[in-house]
């Protein structure tokens, strides 16, 4: 009985290589969704500045009878202030003029999601479009 076979205690190749494709196809899903939402939650920032100048836009039409020429305007004026670190990452911009009908969000270099990336509020239909936002046919 000297030929006795040891059961081994670890795992074979088969096994192995199984569970690193089922890891892989869970991180091939789960990574795209992760980073949509980082975007959305970038895009959020923006999304509450727009709201914002566009509840000023509407104070400053109220008081003087047309539309606001631009965002510094509205900041020098007192109708509202964006914080600091939110004016690093990005730039705003109404366009339209009597009646206003956008305003716009341009990322800067200091955003993680990198410069240039657009969020924009449609001031007609109150909707926001562009990045870290789902699209229409979604």
């Amino acid at each position: 009985m000297m030929n006795k076979i040891r059961k081994s205690k670890g795992f074979t190749l088969i096994e192995v290589l199984v569970v690193v494709v089922i890891v892989a196809i869970l991180a091939a899903i789960s990574v795209p969704i992760y980073i949509e939402y980082v975007q959305g939650a970038r895009a959020a920032d923006a999304q509450a500045t727009l709201g914002a100048i566009l509840n000023a836009a509407k104070m400053y039409a109220q008081d003087l009878g047309e539309d606001p020429p631009s965002v510094e305007i509205l900041e020098e004026l007192g109708y509202f202030t964006i914080d600091p670190s939110t004016k690093r990452q990005w730039t705003f911009t109404i366009i339209g003029a009597n009646p206003i009908t956008q305003i716009q969000a341009i990322s800067t270099g200091e955003m993680k999601g990198g410069a240039g990336k657009t969020v924009t509020l449609d001031v007609a239909t109150g909707k926001f479009f562009g990045y870290g936002l789902p699209t229409e046919e979604e």
